[in-house]
């Protein structure tokens, strides 16, 4: 049975995936070091993970199987649940798949190393837009579809 498991901490659309995984009736976990406001929607459960780095990213990949969906903009994160056969969306809707992830990943890594030769070009992606969470909301609608299908 397909699950929603959403990488919390700076994910500005959680609000939108309880809409929407509640429409189709899907089990989604909520997945936190903790600070967030519990749902009281029975299909969501919050998960507060311990302090540490990628603690929850982890415990998402751990559980994260074929036919789920993660949410999720960490991409090692992403690149791990792709390989266990997961459907992966990044907050503005953009699917990573195992065509694209690796091109998401070398790309990641390079502007690490440019971020790190240059400690001018710090930070300043652009903002989260009312379309990319149109986007979002699209997206999550056809995977879910999609996974409802497989």
């Amino acid at each position: 049975m397909t699950a929603i498991y959403v990488d919390a901490d700076a994910c500005p659309v959680k609000a939108e995936v309880e809409r929407v995984g509640t429409r189709h009736k899907v089990k989604i976990y909520v997945v936190s070091n903790g600070g967030l406001r519990p749902s009281q929607n029975p299909l969501v459960e919050n998960v507060i993970v311990p302090e540490g780095p990628d603690v929850a990213d982890m415990w998402i990949a751990d559980r994260a199987t074929a036919g789920d969906v993660v949410i999720t903009g960490d991409i090692p994160l992403a690149a791990k649940c792709v390989e266990s056969g997961a459907r992966v969306l990044k907050h503005n809707g953009e699917a990573l798949t195992a065509a694209n992830i690796g091109n998401v990943l070398a790309t990641r890594d390079l502007m690490a190393d440019l971020r790190a030769a240059d400690p001018f070009r710090q930070g300043g992606g652009k903002g989260f837009t009312k379309a990319d969470r149109s986007r979002f909301l699209e997206a999550l609608e056809r995977e879910l579809r999609a996974a409802a299908r497989d």
